[in-house]
This record gives structure tokens, C-alpha cells and sequence, in this order.
């Protein structure tokens, strides 16, 4: 059994040396967790894909009962493809200025390794409620990965009192957050030559209509301002991220593929957005393609959906945050995490971790060691709380 912990910092450094980019396997990540915790004789379980490439991890310590705290992360990270990093991303490299940088660092693996950091101190300690730790894969691609891990947390284990999930904000106690879907629109169209327009349908000439259309969508949303929300964007926003199609520039494109997206503010409808582009779709984008060719068509496919997290639904988890942090208020946040998954299963959620989330997918990612410090002392008091409750 191992005999010395590692402080957050060490953690973090061995953590982000795995690259576990979303379009990769976490499995590395997650075995070298499962062996961690073994080495401080805790058991862990994992919860795979269905293909077997990616897991979940959760494990218990302290009693069984009901009442316990979750520690949520995920393991995946965002690529690091054509940003100009000043070091290696897979290297834990801290600066002068005390900013720790590494892919990860602030999204998210800083809140994993205070949580890991403090196993021994956790079995150590007197609890009387149990510290649950949950990490998950796919955050990144659309909370893929949450969802069987909130299910087989909740199916094995007394009902939690509270999740943390660890997301970076800068250590402050974030009870609400936006809904967000991403959608796959695929328009097909008809091939002809570049100077026979009036023979085919460009597919990515529509899909050019429709992304206009959704710019004017968004500056009417841009108006509907929630002044008793302090997000930043105060209104719901919408981009189109990945673009593909066509074959060649003199020919009309057959097929072209938008990878797209929404964040509605949390008590507005979570669907309104995707509900509108349908029906610009059946009703005036698609009969205006279909009358150049019969052939024509486009489709909308869900590729995620992540659940808005409200106020009132997390009161009993901000509470006790805000005890841990010694902050006096509560915030809302534009950005999705797996919050609304968690709370979806009935256990009050409030997001709280170390970082800020502007630097979070950037080039050169750091997390202040002031912020690693300030998590330390938030599970520092939580333990103290678990003793006495």
C-alpha cells in the first residue's frame, strides 16, 4: 500500500502527460487512476463504452451511507492541433508568474488531481458520509460519457447529497448553466458542372443559406437579455464549427456537412432553437432545393444534447459550497458541463473548480498554482465537514 500522497501539483503533472484528446482512448488515464487508488487500498469501478475504448471510473471512500459528496471530472481534453504552444502541452510547465501550463491543466484535470491528492487524507480522516469520485470520458464531444456514469453511480451506491463538479471557475460556486445541443446537417444536392448551374444543386451553396439564417436567428436571440442572469453572453448563442463538402471547385457539390450548435440560458426553452431550424428546413429551405432537383435533401441529426442546470433545483449543494470556498455568492455560467446530467438523477449540483474557464481549449492553457492551492483548502474543509456530518 502506498505510504505517501502526492500534493495536487505532482498529480497534475503526471495527468496531464497522458493525452487523452477526445478522438483518443482515456483508458491509459484510467488504469494508471485505478492503480493509484488501489496502491491506498480504495476499489474502484469502471464503466465502459459500448466498444470497449473508453471508461468511466467511480470509487467510494469512507462508509457506506447516504449523504455523500461527489467529486466529478472528466479525463478527455481538446486537441491541441495548429494552436502555437510556447511548450510541450503533454509537460506540466510551470512559469515564473506561477501559471502552471499544460493541455488540461485548467479543463479540467487540476480538479482530478486535488481530488486524488486528498484519497489518504480522505481514509485518514473520521467520515462520517462517504467521498464518492466520479471521472468520466466524451465531456468535450457532447457529455457523452456522463450519462452511464450518473446511472451507475446512482444504481450502486446511497443517494449522494450533493456533486461538484470541477469544471474551472476560478474557485467560485456556479448553481446555473446553459443547455446546449449539437446538431449534424447534412444537405444533399446534385452534381453538374461548374458552368451548368441550372442542372444540379449545390449543397453547399444551401448549406450557406442556412447558415445565414442562422446568423439572423442569432441576432434575434441577441436580444432576449435575462438581467437576473450574470452570464457573459447574457442571451443564447449559436455556432456552426465544422464545415465539409464538395469534391472539387468546378463541380456542383453533392454533399456538404454542417457540425453545429446552440446554448440556450438556463430557464428558456432548450429546444426552440433546433425546433426553428426544422421548420425553415420543411418549409422553405428544402422545397427551394427540391424544385431544382427531386433529389434534394437535407437532414438534422442530433449528435448531443447536455441539460441546463437552475438555481432553484441546487440550493442544498450551493450551500454547502459556498461553505467550503468561504465565498458568499453564487454564479451562472454561458458554458455546458455534466452538472445537468448529475442533476437529472435527482442529486443537487453546483459546479466549482480550480482555473478559469478563459483559458480553457486555448493555446498555452495554465491554471494559476494559487488556484491548485485554493482547491486544496476547499477539500481540506470539506473533509472537516464530512467528519462532523
Amino acid at each position: 500500500m502506498s505510504t505517501r500522497a502526492p500534493s495536487s501539483i505532482e498529480m497534475l503533472k503526471r495527468l496531464v502527460a497522458f493525452d487523452t484528446t477526445s478522438r483518443n482512448s482515456n483508458l491509459e488515464l484510467i488504469r494508471y487512476i485505478q492503480s493509484y487508488l488501489d496502491g491506498f487500498g480504495v476499489r474502484s469501478t469502471l464503466v465502459p463504452n459500448a466498444e470497449g475504448t473508453k471508461a468511466n471510473l467511480f470509487a467510494t471512500i469512507g462508509p457506506e451511507a447516504e449523504g455523500g459528496i461527489v467529486l466529478s471530472g472528466h479525463t478527455d481534453v481538446v486537441p491541441v492541433d495548429g494552436q502555437p504552444w510556447d511548450s510541450d502541452p503533454w509537460t506540466l510547465t510551470e512559469t515564473p508568474d506561477g501559471n502552471l501550463h499544460g493541455r488540461g491543466t485548467c479543463d479540467m484535470k487540476g480538479f482530478i488531481a486535488a481530488a486524488l491528492s486528498h484519497v489518504p487524507a480522505f481514509q485518514n480522516a473520521q467520515l462520517k458520509v462517504p467521498m464518492h469520485l466520479a471521472f468520466s470520458y466524451d465531456e468535450e464531444i457532447g457529455c457523452l460519457g456522463a450519462h452511464s456514469l450518473a446511472e451507475r453511480l446512482v444504481g450502486s451506491v446511497p443517494r449522494p447529497r450533493a456533486v461538484i463538479v470541477g469544471e474551472p471557475t476560478m474557485m467560485g460556486v456556479v448553481n446555473a448553466q446553459n443547455a446546449g445541443g449539437g446538431i449534424v446537417a447534412t444537405f444533399t444536392g446534385f452534381e453538374a458542372h461548374s458552368s451548368m448551374t441550372h442542372l444540379g444543386v449545390s449543397a453547399i451553396h444551401f448549406a450557406g443559406d442556412f447558415i445565414h439564417w442562422l446568423n439572423e436567428l442569432q441576432e434575434e436571440l441577441a436580444q432576449r437579455k435575462h438581467p437576473h442572469l450574470d452570464t457573459v453572453p447574457n442571451h443564447t448563442t449559436i455556432n456552426v464549427g465544422i464545415v465539409t463538402g464538395g469534391t472539387a471547385g468546378n463541380i456542383l457539390a453533392r454533399e456538404c456537412t454542417l457540425n453545429w450548435g446552440y446554448r440556450t440560458l438556463p430557464g428558456d426553452d432548450p429546444w426552440e432553437v433546433q425546433r426553428r431550424a426544422e421548420t425553415y428546413i420543411a418549409e422553405l429551405l428544402l422545397p427551394k432545393m427540391k424544385a431544382r432537383h427531386p433529389d434534394a435533401d437535407i437532414t438534422l441529426k442530433r449528435r448531443s444534447f447536455v441539460p441546463g442546470l437552475l438555481p432553484q433545483e441546487n440550493e442544498e449543494a450551493a450551500r454547502l459550497a459556498l461553505q467550503w470556498t468561504g465565498g458568499n455568492r453564487t454564479y451562472a455560467v454561458p458554458y455546458g458541463t455534466e452538472a445537468g446530467i448529475f442533476r437529472g438523477h435527482g442529486i443537487p449540483t453546483v459546479i466549482c473548480g480550480p482555473g478559469d474557464i478563459a483559458q480553457a481549449h486555448q493555446p498555452n492553457e495554465f491554471v494559476a498554482r494559487s488556484q491548485m492551492d485554493a482547491c486544496d483548502a476547499f477539500l481540506r474543509k470539506l473533509i472537516r465537514w464530512a467528519e462532523t456530518h
